[in-house]
């Protein structure tokens, strides 16, 4: 099976910049790109060459660690603070996705609790830290497919939204890790790949990374799905999640809600894959989730040779939607599958 280009998110061979996969180019081109100041990783987030909530939170622990060797020489006050005001400007590219905030959490804590070691010292330990989260990020994801494969039998019909896969992550991907894994098995599986509207992450990545594993791939425009579940050629639905609030409402790419919806309406199995950094217990429900609005010309002008819309036309593009808890049938994480009442079962993750 052919993975995607290893490491597509890493440090660079000196260790003084992230490397990165330009995933705004594919399918049409491969292009790793090399950062090192905290503007240039703003933008590659914001910019959509990194996205998926677990690679992006690899790649903010690694931009915050290369961030931190431009006050190498500052005592450590001094330090702390302009760490801080970069971990603050960086967690403002993509306020949605938790594992951002998460990891630049993790990094500044750190800091704090070794105020005592040296600066230089500090460092070291942040660099070593970005590295074990990149770690368990791999190690994460497989469970999350070995957890998952307890629900998806050989052979099994999938629908997808958004991607969710390899390039989401660091490895196999949560929503498409069951997948990878059971190939590796020798099971088979069909996958449905919703395009995914305005962005179509479905189409670009998604069917990109499947066809490339030999995966049996067929692409569909989102407004597609529901003919699919009511002639019943589909067997689950498997979805990524961006944030999980504390009762189980999950926020995920835009169209993830009205998919829910349909699944229940035909009986179908509505799974959601994520690591337990996804989990925020201090959002009680989706109504807290802050839901990004992205730029009009995603909907009127990208991917088209032509402009798609009329000039001066109002647009609503929020790039995410939030699921409510009732209608997903198992929340799959590396550290179990969780099932209803979530405000019970995410509790008992922690």
């Amino acid at each position: 099976m052919d993975y995607l280009p290893s490491d597509h998110v890493r440090l660079s061979e000196d260790g003084r910049a992230v490397v990165y996969l330009d995933q705004s180019k594919l399918p049409w081109k491969e292009e790793f790109k090399t950062v090192t100041s905290i503007r240039d990783m703003y933008e590659a987030i914001l910019g959509l060459e990194v996205r998926g909530a677990p690679c992006i939170g690899v790649f903010a622990a690694y931009a915050m660690y290369v961030a931190a060797l431009k006050y190498a020489d500052k005592d450590y006050e001094t330090f702390k603070e302009s760490f801080h005001k970069d971990g603050e400007y960086l967690n403002s590219s993509r306020p949605t996705a938790v594992n951002l905030s998460w990891a630049i959490r993790r990094m500044e804590g750190l800091v704090e609790d070794n105020s005592s070691a040296g600066v230089g010292q500090i460092i070291t330990m942040l660099k070593k830290e970005a590295e074990e989260i990149h770690s368990e990020d791999i190690g994460l994801c497989r469970r999350i497919g070995e957890n998952g494969l307890t629900l998806i039998n050989d052979g099994a019909a999938l629908l997808t939204h958004c991607n969710a896969g390899a390039l989401a992550t660091t490895r196999y991907g949560t929503q498409l890790a069951p997948v990878y894994i059971g190939m590796e098995r020798g099971m088979h599986f069909k996958l449905y790949v919703d395009e995914t509207r305005p962005l179509l992450q479905g189409a670009r990545l998604t069917a990109y990374e499947l066809a490339r594993a030999g995966v049996d791939t067929t692409l569909l425009c989102d407004n597609m799905a529901g003919e699919l579940m009511k002639a019943g050629r589909i067997d689950a639905v498997i979805v990524g999640a961006d944030r999980i609030a504390a009762n189980g409402d999950t926020a995920n790419k835009i169209g993830t809600s009205a998919l829910s919806v349909l699944a229940n309406y035909y009986h179908v199995p509505f799974y959601v894959f994520a690591p337990y950094s996804t989990i925020d217990m201090s959002t009680a429900s989706g109504e807290d989730i802050v839901i990004e609005q992205r730029a009009a010309e995603e909907l009127t002008e990208k991917y088209y040779v032509h402009r798609m819309a009329p000039e001066g036309i109002k647009v609503f593009n929020p790039a995410f939607d939030v699921t409510d808890h009732e209608l997903i049938s198992a929340i799959i994480t590396d550290r179990g599958v969780l099932r209803k009442p979530y405000d019970k079962s995410l509790k008992e993750v922690f």
